[in-house]
């Protein structure tokens, strides 16, 4: 990805042990400066997926831009390939939990916090507490 300009790497990200990117194709995964992906952490793109600036995703957090296609029923679901619901996009100073899932075709606003083990599903506004399966928003940040 990187040889094919389709990985982006702003300064000072950190990947720990066990972190894994894909984006087969002519997909691209662009990941802005100064943030961190924990162990186990996984991104992977069948369009696009772009993570902000100084974002933190704890352990095991998976974002995605792709569904898994199983309609047809005569193949198996692993040839099946993908669909998605368009870029999945996260703001500058995000933070996600351990375990936190971010599906295909959403928008996570700058500031955010999601809460350990959520399933973002739609997009979640900027200065926003979200958690649950699905996340829904808790309460907004406000600063004095």
């Amino acid at each position: 990805m990187l040889l094919q300009d389709r990985l982006s790497l702003g300064p000072n990200v950190m990947f720990e042990p066990n972190v894994w990117l894909t984006a087969p194709g002519d997909a691209r995964i662009r990941i802005g400066g100064g943030s961190f992906l924990n162990m186990g952490v996984m991104v992977a793109a069948t369009h696009e997926v772009t993570i902000g600036n100084h974002c933190m995703f704890a352990n095991g957090c998976f974002v995605t831009d792709g569904n898994h296609r199983f309609d047809d029923p005569e193949a198996p679901v692993p040839w099946q390939g993908f669909t998605s619901k368009g870029p999945t996009r996260i703001g500058d100073n995000v933070w996600c939990g351990a375990n936190v899932v971010v599906t295909s075709g959403v928008t996570i606003g700058e500031r955010c916090v999601i809460g350990a083990n959520s399933v973002v599903t739609t997009d979640i506004p900027a200065f926003s507490i979200a958690a649950g399966a699905p996340a829904r928003v808790l309460k907004t940040i406000t600063y004095k």
